[in-house]
């Protein structure tokens, strides 16, 4: 973050680049690099960007967000709700897998890494892209929330037949920024075990999701990831 412009993809960039060079981005680089210097922040620098990397604006099909990155050492890589290969999967991400199993038949996958995901075009972004670690939640506030607000505005603008995964009151907080007259939106409760129960298991969002893509004429997700 201390070059000028974020390492970011090219699709992203040019749809972006106002919000790179406006105050409140600046301030917030700025800010990041305090914050490193005193405090440990996940994901790495090179990493906070991964789901832009992986997954190009003109590539979008589906859009899982998250709210913040995971805060223990080595959870963190840029992509919501996934691990790096040799992490143990989180309860949420646990709970996903079991839903995508009951949904599709698909058996649960030892790696948490969604990566093969975001080759496919869903875009897994947190609405805060950085924190400090073991502090959940320490970088809401500083200026990422009006990034990716940003981030889900140009995708309801620019694209069409996109299916957003609104999963917890907080994602779904994000409703307002979605045009549903050309894209498509699934609800649930969040995965975590303390409302997973509450309708997340049952969803089939997975299903419903290839199935509103076929019918637009885009190609399904393969969900496995081994």
């Amino acid at each position: 973050m201390t070059t000028n412009t974020p390492k970011i993809e090219e699709s992203w960039y040019a749809a972006l680049q106002d919000e790179f060079t406006s105050p409140y981005f600046l301030e917030l680089k700025e800010l990041l690099q305090k914050e490193k210097d005193m405090y440990t922040i996940f994901p790495p620098g090179s990493q906070i960007f991964t789901a832009f990397n992986l997954t190009p604006l003109t590539a979008v099909k589906v859009v899982v967000l998250g709210q913040d990155p995971y805060h223990g050492k080595g959870q963190a890589h840029g992509l919501s709700f996934s691990v790096p290969d040799g992490i143990k999967p989180p309860p949420s991400l646990q709970n996903i897998f079991k839903e995508i199993r009951n949904d599709l038949n698909i058996p649960i996958p030892q790696s948490g890494n969604l990566e093969k995901w975001a080759k496919q075009g869903v875009l897994l972004i947190n609405a805060t892209l950085t924190v400090r670690e073991s502090d959940a939640g320490s970088h809401q506030g500083i200026g990422w929330g009006r990034f990716t607000d940003r981030v889900i505005q140009t995708i309801s603008d620019l694209r069409a037949g996109v299916v957003f995964l609104l999963w917890g009151k907080f994602a779904q907080a994000k409703l307002h920024l979605i045009d549903q007259s050309k894209h498509f939106v699934l609800m649930a409760p969040h995965p975590s075990p303390f409302s997973v129960h509450r309708g997340f298991f049952g969803c089939k969002h997975f299903s419903k999701a290839n199935q509103l893509l076929k019918e637009n004429g885009l190609g399904e997700i393969d969900w496995r990831l081994e």
